[in-house]
């Protein structure tokens, strides 16, 4: 009896040892491990255009190498296009961001005063003008300098990007020899459940990404033109790419983008304001009711209180990186464990559930007269 407990005893050390030195050997893989998260959620997003030219009658790798390059190209284009204007304004923005604040903080003194006689030493407690100031440009470089740690500098960023381009390529290119190869590792009937998950998995990816994706351009178009209208023409284009950009996190997303605008649109005047949260209102109803159904929810499946989690966890984890790979990540294990267990579970509940009928005597019985 204690040869067998002194037996399992050593079976459960060599366990906890063996998962130990994995995980440090993950941590050390970390960089790896993102530019192959990031290369699946690229294949995944870019697949249903290779497909498309492989039905074609297209090779798969010339398909793979079409697509990217087309993709690179618009990207570059759009970056050429907008980008240092948006860039310029977003800098602009930033260096007045103290003089908005202080115009937000004499607005509140003011209300506070005409609404209960508030003295405004009360207000100013709570609404330090260049400690928030500090907390926000902190917060934003806390952000980035995560990232930037994880890929090693901007350097590395570009280098892992790169990588992750070429792994997702080869990925698509050579797909069908790349899953048997997977999933022969595992016994049967499992690799052939496995193998039947991957059109489904890649969909979820690719579905939620591309949706977010097309989402946050629409609206970050839509505030830019509607900014412009209203008199903020000046930093339009910026505000309108902060809105994008922050769109990708569910619920607070949209706030968090239209505050921006409205501290500047405080500044000029309670009519611009009015005005620009007439516009936000309307663009997030819009997001909530026509866009997140139409291009993200029905495809995806995925509930929005899950993706605000995954895009918190991942920002906390990976910094901006996180925001854009953990989702899709999410969205393809929530359709593993669909498919792979709640559906057979309802399926075996249901059988169950159902009572068994006694078989019916046959027709061609004769009965006795």
């Amino acid at each position: 009896m204690s040869t067998q407990r002194i037996t399992i005893a050593l079976t459960n050390l060599l366990i906890f040892v063996g998962m130990g030195l994995l995980l440090v050997l993950l941590w050390q893989l970390r960089s790896l491990l993102i530019t192959l998260m990031v290369a699946v959620v690229l294949a995944a997003s870019i697949a249903p255009v290779v497909d498309w030219g492989h039905k074609l009658g297209v090779s798969r790798w010339i398909a793979t190498i079409v697509a990217y390059l087309s993709s690179i190209a618009a990207l570059m284009g759009i970056a050429l296009l907008i980008g240092p204007t948006a860039l310029d304004q977003i800098q602009r923005l930033v260096r007045q961001l103290p003089t908005y604040l202080e115009t937000v903080r004499l607005i509140a003194e003011d209300l506070a005063a005409r609404l209960n006689d508030t003295p405004p030493e009360f207000v100013r407690q709570f609404f330090d003008t260049q400690s928030v100031t500090r907390w926000l440009l902190g917060s934003s470089q806390q952000l980035l300098l995560r990232s930037y740690g994880l890929t090693r500098g901007f350097v590395g960023g570009v280098v892992t990007l790169i990588l992750a381009i070429f792994i997702s390529g080869y990925m698509l290119a050579d797909s069908r020899t790349l899953i048997k190869s997977l999933v022969q590792l595992f016994p049967k009937p499992w690799d052939e459940r496995l193998e039947a998950q991957v059109l489904p998995v890649t969909q979820r990816m690719g579905g939620y990404i591309r949706g977010r994706l097309v989402v946050s351009v629409v609206l970050a178009v839509a505030t830019s033109v509607g900014l412009s209208f209203l008199g903020l023409g000046d930093f339009a284009l910026g505000l309108g790419a902060i809105a994008g950009l922050t769109n990708l996190i569910p619920f607070l997303g949209p706030i968090l983008g239209a505050i921006p605008a409205l501290i500047v649109a405080l500044s000029q005047g309670g009519w611009v304001f009015l005005w620009v949260l007439i516009l936000f209102a309307i663009v997030q109803n819009i997001e909530t009711y026509v866009l997140d159904p139409l291009l993200v929810g029905s495809s995806v499946g995925v509930h929005p209180l899950y993706q605000l989690l995954s895009v918190i966890g991942g920002v906390q984890v990976l910094g901006i990186v996180g925001a854009l790979i953990v989702p899709p990540w999410v969205a393809g294990v929530a359709a593993l464990v669909e498919n792979l267990y709640l559906k057979p579970k309802l399926l075996a509940e249901k059988a169950e559930a159902t009572p068994e009928v006694p078989p019916t005597p046959s027709s061609s019985m004769s009965v006795p007269h």
